[in-house]
C-alpha cells in the first residue's frame, strides 16, 4: 500500500508542472495571403517579438493560476517566478477538484510548496506523506529523472518544468499561423492588446514536439494573450484538447522584476523522486 501510495503522489506532483501543452510550430495551411494580409501578419508577428523580448528581459514575475484537465484536477498556484538562469522560484499549490484533490486529502492535504530550481523541483508533502517515506516532507524531482512516469507524459514534463515562463506563452502565439488581434481589453485595471492564435498539432512541424502533443493526446490548443503598454504580458489562456479531457490554464502576472528566492530544502528532510520509485518496485 505504501509503494502505490508514493507512486500515485508521483505522478499527482509531476501534474501540476504541466502548465501547458509543448510549445510548438504550427504550418499555415490557409491559401497564400495578399499584400494586406501579409502586411497586417507581419504587423502582428512584430508586436508579438517586442513582447517576447520584454518578457523574456523583466526575468521575473508574480504568477497567480488556475488549471483544469478534465476529471483528473483543478488547481491553483500562486508565487513567483524567475527565468534568468533556469526557471527558479516558489509556488503554493492547491488542489480544488478532481481525483487528484482526492488523492491528497487521503493523504491528509490538498495544498503543498513547489520550489523551482535549475536542476530539480521540489515539493513539500504533509505530515501524513512524512510518515510514509522515512519523516521525510520534500520529494525532489530531477528534471531528467521525470522520464521514469508511466502514461507517455514523464518524457517531457522537465522541459514542462522548466519552460513555463510568460515568454514560453508569447512564443507558442507566434507559432500560431492564424494569430490576429481581438482589441484592446482591461485587464484588472490596466489596459492590454489581446491577441489569439490556434495550433493543430498534426500540423507542428518539429518532429519531437509532434510526437510529444500525440503522447499527451492533444489534438489543437488555442492560446489567447494579454499584452500591456509596456509590452509585457499580463493574462493568458491556454486551452488544449488531451485524452484526459480538455485543459485549460488562465494566468495573470504582475509585478515584473520582483525578487525571486527558492532554496533548497535540507537533504535530511528530502526524499528523491527516483529512490521512491526505486522502492516501489522493488529494483536495487
Amino acid at each position: 500500500m505504501q509503494g502505490t501510495t508514493v507512486r500515485r503522489v508521483g505522478l499527482v506532483l509531476a501534474a501540476t508542472a504541466l502548465t501547458g501543452v509543448a510549445a510548438c510550430t504550427s504550418q499555415d495551411s490557409s491559401d497564400s495571403p495578399g499584400p494586406d494580409d501579409r502586411a497586417a501578419r507581419g504587423r502582428s508577428l512584430a508586436a508579438l517579438r517586442s513582447a517576447e523580448r520584454a518578457t523574456e528581459h523583466a526575468a521575473s514575475a508574480r504568477v497567480e493560476s488556475t488549471t483544469t484537465m478534465g476529471s483528473l484536477m483543478s488547481m491553483t498556484a500562486d508565487g513567483t517566478l524567475g527565468w534568468s538562469d533556469g526557471i527558479t522560484g516558489t509556488l503554493t499549490i492547491t488542489y480544488t477538484g478532481g481525483t487528484m484533490a482526492d488523492t491528497m486529502r487521503r493523504l491528509g492535504t490538498t495544498s503543498m510548496e513547489a520550489r523551482y530550481l535549475p536542476d530539480a523541483y521540489y515539493a513539500r508533502m504533509g505530515a501524513k506523506f512524512a510518515e510514509q517515506t522515512g519523516g521525510k516532507h520534500w520529494i525532489r524531482y530531477a528534471y531528467k529523472d521525470l522520464g521514469a512516469l508511466t502514461g507517455g507524459s514523464g518524457s517531457h514534463l522537465g522541459d514542462q518544468m522548466r519552460s513555463t515562463t510568460p515568454n514560453q506563452s508569447v512564443k507558442l502565439l507566434l507559432s500560431s499561423g492564424d494569430v490576429r488581434k481581438v482589441g484592446e481589453e482591461t485587464v484588472r485595471g490596466r489596459s492590454a492588446t489581446h491577441w489569439s492564435g490556434t495550433v493543430a498539432a498534426a500540423d507542428v512541424a518539429d518532429a519531437t514536439v509532434r510526437k510529444q502533443l500525440t503522447e499527451a493526446g492533444v489534438t489543437t490548443e488555442t492560446v489567447d494573450i494579454w499584452i500591456d503598454k509596456r509590452n509585457l504580458l499580463v493574462k493568458k489562456v491556454e486551452k488544449a484538447r488531451m485524452a484526459t479531457g480538455v485543459m485549460t490554464q488562465t494566468a495573470h502576472y504582475a509585478d515584473y522584476g520582483v525578487r525571486v528566492r527558492a532554496e533548497r530544502p535540507p537533504v535530511s528532510d528530502t526524499g528523491d523522486f527516483e529512490d521512491l520509485m526505486r522502492k516501489r518496485t522493488g529494483k536495487p
